[in-house]
Formats: C-alpha cells, structure tokens, sequence
C-alpha cells in the first residue's frame, strides 16, 4: 500500500429515511424501520416482514427514461451515489475523468425486475415457452449485474476502472476494499463505492423461507430483528443502498476536503465449510480482523467501537461473539459492539456499504448506534452489545465485519484523521 484512502462523501438510502441525514437520526434514535411487507401480498410466506424504503424515484430527482430502464437497485444505488457525491464538495465535471472509478457491490443484482419481466413473459408462469415479443428492451441490462456499476459511471463522469463485486453478504464491504486497493495503488485518485440491493420479491423472500434464515415473527414487525437476543429468530429481509467517495489522503487535503474517516485496513478470508453454515470457534473472521489490525498498524486495544455483522441468527450471533474474542482477546469485553441490522433490517450485498457509512459518522459524532430490541441477552452472547439506546462514545478507531453465505468473511477498519474533530 503506498496512497492513504479516506471517505470525504456519504449517500445513504436506507429503510426508515432517505438520505443520510434520516439515516443518522434513526440509527442514534434507536427506531426501527421493520414492517410488514408492502410490495406485494406476503401472506404465503414464512416470513412476512421486511425493512423497505419509502423511496420514489421521481421525487428522489430521476428521469422517466431513467426510471423505465433501471433496476430498482441501480435507481437506489444513483440516487445514492449523487448524494455522495454532492456531499464530497468534488467538482466532478472538472476532473480527470480516467482517474475516477466506480466500485459497486450487489448480492442478487437485478432480482426485482428479472422476476417481473419472467412473469410478464410466461403469463404469470403459465407459459413454459415464452414470446420474446413481450421482452423489455433492458432485459439484458437486468441480467448482467455490472450494468448497475455501469450507471453509476455514467452519473458521476468515471471513466477509470468500474466493476462489480458480488460476494454475497459481504459485497458492500468488499466493494469499499476493492475501492480502497485502486487508490492505495495508484490506478485512481477518486473512487465512488458503495453496494445496493432491492430483493424484496416473491423469489428472494421464497429463497430465504426455504432455508429458514428468515424470521417467522410477523406478529411484531418492529422487534423481529433482534440481534443478540435470546428470543431472536432470523434476520429481516431489507433493501438499500450507500456509496461513498473515496479519495487519496493527499488529493483530499490539498483541496480542504472534510474526511470523515480514513479506511486503514481491509481483510477477507473464506472458512471453506459450508454453504450457509459457520463454524463455532470464529477462526476465519477473526483472522480476517487480525489482518485488517496488522494492516492499520495498530493493537487491538485501539479498537473503539464494532459495527457488528448481527444478523439476528443464533449461529451467526455466536460465530462473530467468538470471533471478537478471539482477535481481541480480554479487549473485546471492554468495547462496545452493536448491529444497526436491528434498525434497518438485512440488505444482503448493501449492508456492508451501509455500516462504513454508519462507522463513519460514528467517528463523526462520537455516538456509537444500538442495538434495538435487546432486551433478554444470550448467555452465549456476553459482550457489550449498546442495547437499546445510542451511547456517547469516543470512536477513533472502528473494526467493522461482515458474514457472507458461502463463507466469505470480511474485516475493515475506520480511523479518524489526525487533526478532523468530531
């Protein structure tokens, strides 16, 4: 690593308040944004409770062209982006352009569309072969997934390197590093990263039920996420999306930016294992955590805060507790852990992105999030994790983790800029 990478533009679109500021609000209110799914009649399902966001894309400033031809993921992820944008002070139509990239991270892509356009095509899946007369024009656009990573380029001007990544739950993460590598290398001066997801459909929701992952609470929408909790019984499908700009440290202080934290260190490994199964001990996120500490150069007494993973699933509750303990050691009972999931809710390959933004303004205003709906603790679970209400912290180093199906896990952690005060 040669350049250092700060984040100097936040844009969130979250369950419970569009853009960042709403998102801030609900996170340090301890609100949650958890309901009863409105898309679509849910009554056939297991799970019947989501964290959707009331986002119109007219009102949110986006065209008719570009409503018709994007994804509602893409729509999310532009909006959001533009927002980042705007909130960095960059001129983007002033820079270089081929020095300004583009890092999206998505789990399951264009999934609301494909499953709209499939049932349009097949009658309601009557027809086994379909009339491709019937085919939207941007049928191929919601197919390929790094289309969305391609409208993002087109709204910010980036003609330097664009991709997505797509590993599962730990995409945002994983996008925000692969962001963090193009800069510390030297390919670009200025990335806009981020991830989005829009999976709440008939087939993601059918998806989930059949393993089971899901929560069955559909009694009491606002508590069914309950991370940590001794009655918590599956995480809660939502969408979103943030994107950040990431810039090299010393583009961003000779142009008098505002850094709101700089991203030190980022580490993922796989545990090989099983496809949606974790094993016991943690070992593969807390090497991870290991790496991305080795990487900033820091003891793990340092760490401050921990945006959990908390997904409001025993196993993966108790995977990530071990893994903590297991990178932190003693430390790990002395900070404070939480999961913001409980607030917003699941966005499978947006989250990731979702917590930088929350680590970020953690560092901004020293106030470390909740973690709502705690009320009855795991034995199992036994370290701090904030219930409840939002806890005036001093947060100058944040370790930040995701957990993905397939195994992948994912460290990164967040700084505060010597001399940048909350």
């Amino acid at each position: 690593m040669t350049s250092r990478v700060v984040i100097t533009g936040i844009g969130v679109l979250a369950p419970g308040g569009n853009g960042t500021k709403n998102f801030w609000d609900l996170l340090t209110a301890g609100r949650t944004a958890t309901r009863r799914i409105s898309f679509f009649d849910p009554s056939p399902f297991r799970s019947q409770v989501a964290a959707e966001c009331d986002f119109d894309p007219a009102v949110a400033g986006l065209t008719e062209r570009e409503i018709r031809r994007m994804d509602r993921a893409a729509m999310l992820a532009v909006v959001a982006a533009r927002e980042s944008m705007q909130d960095s002070g960059l001129a983007f139509d002033q820079l270089d352009p081929t020095r300004v990239a583009v890092s999206v991270g998505s789990a399951v892509g264009a999934t609301t569309s494909l499953e709209r356009e499939y049932l349009v095509l097949s009658d309601g899946g009557r027809d086994w072969l379909v009339d491709p007369a019937y085919a939207s024009a941007h049928l191929y656009d919601y197919l390929t997934p790094g289309s969305i990573a391609a409208e993002v380029a087109w709204a910010v001007g980036a003609e330097g390197p664009t991709g997505i990544v797509s590993s599962g739950c730990t995409s945002g993460l994983d996008s925000v590093g692969y962001a963090r590598q193009l800069i510390a290398d030297g390919t670009a001066d200025i990335v806009v990263a981020g991830a989005t997801d829009a999976p709440i459909s008939p087939i993601a929701v059918a998806c989930f039920d059949a393993i089971k992952a899901t929560t069955p609470n559909n009694s009491d929408p606002a508590a069914a996420s309950r991370p940590f909790d001794l009655t918590r019984s599956g995480f809660v499908l939502a969408e979103g999306a943030a994107m950040l700009v990431l810039e090299n440290y010393d583009h961003a202080r000779r142009r008098g930016a505002h850094i709101y934290a700089e991203i030190t260190g980022y580490a993922t490994r796989s545990n090989a294992y099983h496809m949606t199964g974790l094993k016991t001990d943690g070992r593969e996120m807390a090497e991870a955590i290991r790496q991305a500490l080795d990487q900033s150069r820091i003891d793990p007494t340092a760490v401050d805060y921990i945006n959990a993973h908390g997904s409001g699933t025993k196993q993966n509750d108790r995977h990530e507790t071990a893994a903590f303990k297991r990178s932190l050691g003693e430390h790990a009972y002395r900070i404070p852990v939480s999961s913001i999931k409980s607030m917003v809710g699941h966005s499978l390959g947006a989250i990731g992105s979702i917590e930088v933004a929350a680590c970020a303004l953690s560092i901004e205003y020293g106030v470390v999030p909740p973690t709502a709906n705690l009320h009855n603790a795991d034995a199992e679970c036994d370290l701090d994790y904030v219930p409840i209400t939002a806890r005036d912290h001093v947060t100058n180093t944040v370790l930040s983790v995701g957990s993905g199906f397939g195994g992948f896990q994912t460290a990164m952690v967040l700084r505060r800029v010597e001399g940048v005060k909350a």
